[in-house]
């Protein structure tokens, strides 16, 4: 199992206190242009996601968070994820095209949600279905 650097352990710490990758890497001391590429690369290391997981249940289990709580969390995370912003062209004029706000957060928190509710430990060997709906996600956008 690969080991955090003292870095990647400050960008777990930061991205857990707003989910923003970009600030996160910012705040963790990397120096690089595109900040935001760097974190997406961070958060899509295997090393990342379990010290995040890991990091985040244990912050569940201290407080006591309700379940309720955290599903409401990821499901807006994931509503605002895939809201449409209008694209600017060089100038930042308006081009009259649309496209998702940021669909790897999204993603991300779905696949969270899925997990958090679906747990690996539940004794029932058929889960009954769950219907998650989120109100601006349509076939056009997946």
């Amino acid at each position: 199992m690969e080991k955090l650097t003292a870095q990647q352990k400050k960008f777990v710490t930061e991205y857990l206190k707003n989910l923003d990758g970009e600030t996160a890497a910012k705040n963790a001391g990397y120096k690089d242009k595109n900040l935001k590429k760097t974190a997406e690369i961070l958060l899509s290391k295997n090393s990342i996601i379990r010290e995040l997981n890991l990091q985040l249940n244990n912050q569940i289990q201290t407080l006591h968070v309700q379940k309720g709580y955290v599903v409401k969390k990821l499901l807006q995370i994931a509503e605002f994820s895939l809201e449409e912003e209008d694209i600017l062209d060089k100038e930042g004029n308006l081009t009259g095209k649309k496209k998702l706000r940021d669909t790897s957060a999204a993603l991300k928190a779905l696949d969270s949600l899925c997990k958090y509710l679906f747990n690996k430990d539940e004794q029932n060997s058929h889960l009954e279905a769950k219907i998650i709906t989120i109100s601006n996600l349509n076939d056009k956008k997946i």
